[in-house]
């Protein structure tokens, strides 16, 4: 996928299967090996047993919760003892003296302010390269915890689901694209951030550090909301963190990879994703290459590498061999 087709993708357009001359020769020579076998009986089993076993593998699911709690709980932690290690919210810090601030906020303070600040010149240049370096959307699944919440809110809407007290109600992606337009005028025209007023997470982040307010209500609304009528609405469809991060992201050398001769097509991997949009590569026949790079809009949150039962999809540093 290239890099223009990612970006559209993310920008709301709907993936579609590749053109014929958009196939490598090794995906062609695998996509036609899969279609002239016929699985059998024995296979489907094993398949089925391999499908079992993934299910219960949270591997890469621990370690970003662990991280998320531990990235948090460091900046309570300098705030409540002084130690001045971590200082501000996720929205803006100061860490060991490094100025830290988020690319979106940034921007925000930029359009209502209309002037540009030194310290965000910093302090942006220290995130943009941070996040280039990790990659898509990275910041969402492993930093903010209004992500945290979400997970555990889309458990619960599951559990209601299967019982058929609830429906998932799918919006248009393009959402986010109008919604990160609304809130940029919004701070052009009025001279003050608006989205940081009601962004669940700068209200998390602040609540953690400096106590609760009744800015909490907003992240309560949006959780019930997410609960019993539209699964993980506000981080697939409404907030434009998610694009400023995905676009800064796009050519990072940290990738979800997948390659597709061992894949089982069975389609784990997009029941749990957050975007799943990004996996359509997965489908049977639809991987331009052997090897092909998740799109930017990939939250790097590792639930489909963890559910796959044939690693078919793995972490990989663009340029080095050996995958994590």
């Amino acid at each position: 996928m290239s890099l223009i087709q990612s970006l559209a993708i993310m920008l709301g357009r709907e993936p579609s299967k590749p053109r014929p001359e958009e196939y490598s020769d090794a995906a062609r020579a695998i996509h036609e090996a899969k279609r002239a076998h016929k699985v059998n009986k024995e296979e489907l089993a094993a398949i089925a047993a391999e499908q079992h076993e993934a299910h219960k593998n949270h591997t890469w699911r621990n370690r970003r919760w662990l991280t998320l709690v531990v990235i948090n709980l460091l900046f309570v932690l300098s705030y409540r003892f002084d130690v001045q290690l971590i200082e501000g919210a996720l929205t803006a810090s100061r860490v060991i003296g490094f100025h830290f601030a988020d690319l979106n906020s940034a921007l925000q303070v930029t359009l209502a302010f209309k002037t540009i600040l030194i310290n965000l010149i910093i302090g942006t240049s220290t995130v943009l390269f941070l996040w280039w370096l990790l990659g898509g959307r990275t910041f969402c699944s492993w930093v903010c915890p209004y992500h945290l919440l979400a997970e555990w809110a889309e458990a619960l809407h599951l559990k209601l689901a299967a019982r058929k007290l609830v429906k998932d109600h799918v919006l248009h992606r393009r959402t986010r694209v109008v919604m990160y337009l609304i809130f940029a005028a919004l701070a052009f025209g009025s001279g003050y951030t608006v989205f940081e007023t009601i962004s669940p997470t700068g209200i998390l982040s602040r609540a953690l550090i400096y106590g609760p307010s009744l800015a909490l209500g907003i992240v309560a609304l949006l959780l019930a909301i997410e609960v019993v009528y539209s699964r993980r609405m506000w981080c697939r469809y409404m907030c434009p963190i998610g694009i400023t991060y995905a676009v800064v992201g796009a050519v990072s050398p940290v990738r979800v990879v997948y390659r597709p001769e061992a894949c089982h097509h069975e389609g784990a991997c997009r029941k749990v994703c957050l975007v799943p949009h990004v996996l359509d590569m997965t489908k049977k026949g639809f991987a331009p290459d052997d090897r092909n790079g998740i799109g930017a809009d990939c939250t790097r949150c590792g639930l489909c590498v963890d559910v796959c039962p044939t690693g078919s999809l793995k972490y990989e540093v663009k340029g080095l061999d050996k995958l994590l």
